[in-house]
């Protein structure tokens, strides 16, 4: 390549597991990071423990190598790309907080969810009101768990950028002993497959914890890799191989795992938790619960059939128990 495209720094934004998953492969290849934090105190704890004190704890960091801030525009201000890794619901509230000039920095979202309230990928958001180039705009997905890049097991991450040449730049940036990066053009079709994938792996926690069985869950998740495909087909037409890992790979990994929050959410309605119990009972988001609402309100003038998350969207918002939904839909599945 002539050029590198990713000069200077590289922030990490964003405190939590997926976050520091990225940080610490970013610096298998980067001599230093910035990292946004919103806590003072975490930030602290993190420079004396050396290791994340809520998330990822056995990673260790060498601290030297990491300028932490909790000043969301002075990170903004010195670092040439932002690489956003906080839970989708907050991330809002983070970008408001922005008030300086970022419209030429590469952004590089890592979030798995649409933007609460405008319904729009995260991609889109920065465009349109950040002014970011989209040629300057990133994505990244699995089939990868931050527990499993802590524990040094096998990862595997897509970058999706239409700029084929900044993508392949940022996936060697993440590629490592123990990791390994591939590109694509899809932008779109990796973020909405990102955000249907954690609800119909909250599909299959429900059906793993009303003890259904095996052959469920996985008629489940072969007509759900179909609901996905019918989606994208829809809000985003253009070439795609269903059965590659940033698709179905990385819905197997999130619907099957049990590092998956969003399978564990589902689980425990599946057990007889009420929705507003299990949201309490979980440690870290379930973004599942927010992308149902988004992708409900979206495919509702695309009309879309899909049975499997319409039946989770009515047990996370409208009341209905996850034996009837699932009942009701049991025989449509084959």
């Amino acid at each position: 390549m002539e050029h590198n495209l990713f000069p200077g720094h590289i922030a990490v934004m964003g405190g939590g597991s997926w976050a520091t998953a990225l940080a610490k492969l970013l610096l298998q290849n980067s001599d230093t990071i910035t990292w946004y934090m919103r806590r003072d105190d975490r930030i602290e704890d993190f420079k004396r423990l050396q290791h994340n004190p809520a998330y990822l704890t056995d990673v260790v960091f060498d601290i030297n190598r990491i300028n932490f801030s909790s000043d969301i525009n002075d990170v903004c201000t010195v670092a040439d790309t932002l690489l956003l890794a906080m839970p989708s619901p907050y991330f809002k509230d983070h970008a408001d907080k922005i008030s300086v000039d970022i419209s030429g920095k590469a952004i590089v979202s890592a979030i798995k969810g649409i933007v609460p309230g405008s319904n729009e990928l995260v991609t889109d958001y920065m465009n349109n009101r950040f002014g970011v180039s989209p040629d300057k705009t990133l994505v990244i997905s699995g089939p990868c768990h931050a527990e499993e890049v802590a524990l040094d097991r096998p990862s595997y991450l897509t970058v999706g950028c239409p700029d084929v040449e900044r993508a392949e730049q940022f996936a060697a940036l993440l590629a490592g002993k123990h990791s390994h990066a591939i590109t694509s053009s899809d932008v779109d079709g990796i973020e909405y497959a990102a955000v249907l994938k954690n609800v119909y792996a909250i599909a299959a926690g429900m059906i793993h914890g009303m003890k259904v069985g095996d052959n469920m869950t996985a008629i489940l998740i072969s007509n759900a890799i179909r609901e996905m495909e019918r989606f994208l087909d829809a809000v985003s037409p253009r070439p795609r191989q269903i059965c590659d890992s940033v698709y179905l790979g990385d819905l197997l990994v999130t619907a099957y795992s049990r590092f998956s929050r969003n399978h564990n959410f589902g689980s425990m309605i599946g057990r007889g938790y009420s929705v507003k119990a299990a949201r309490m009972e979980m440690e870290q988001t379930a973004e599942g619960y927010y992308g149902a609402k988004c992708i409900h309100e979206i495919n509702a003038s695309l009309e879309v059939n899909m049975p499997i998350f319409e039946a989770v969207y009515s047990i996370l918002y409208s009341g209905v128990s996850a034996p009837r939904a699932f009942a009701a839909i049991a025989r449509s599945l084959n």
